[in-house]
């Protein structure tokens, strides 16, 4: 079960979005606050512990309301499912374990969008880039050379 606090401050951000207020709305609020990078079906196994009579189908269709909303944005790092996260409005990009899977937020090398200028934008007005880095975690990594 997630802590009250939490719960609160899901249900004001999903308010001040906009939307309506529900349990299963919440849940996957706060379940997405514990677990970054997550999966609607991870999120759904989670939502389910507080909100059993949640449906798969509301999961995905909360994320997609949080998506439109500007709370949540959903991410896809090439060879993974679509992983959703709160970190929203900035222009941070994501390190990648190609080994393990894990995955981490990494600010933008420059701290404003866009961080990258192409050679040629060819008409394109940029509103952001996207920079995916990828490699070994520590842990990986350590394991690698054992």
């Amino acid at each position: 079960m997630h802590s009250p606090a939490l719960a609160a401050d899901s249900a004001e951000a999903i308010r001040a979005s906009g939307l309506r207020v529900t349990d299963s709305r919440r849940a996957v609020l706060a379940a997405l606050e514990a677990s970054p990078h997550a999966t609607a079906d991870a999120l759904y196994q989670s939502v389910l512990r507080s909100v059993p009579q949640t449906s798969l189908q509301s999961v995905y269709n909360a994320l997609a309301d949080f998506v439109e909303a500007g709370l949540v944005q959903r991410i896809e790092p090439a060879g993974h499912p679509g992983l959703f996260e709160r970190r929203v409005g900035d222009n941070h990009h994501h390190l990648v374990c190609t080994s393990c899977g894990a995955i981490e937020d990494v600010d933008c090398a420059h701290g404003s969008a866009p961080c990258l200028t192409p050679s040629d934008a060819r008409g394109f007005t940029l509103q952001t880039a996207e920079v995916t880095y990828w490699g070994l975690c520590p842990a990986c990594a350590e394991a690698s050379t054992h």
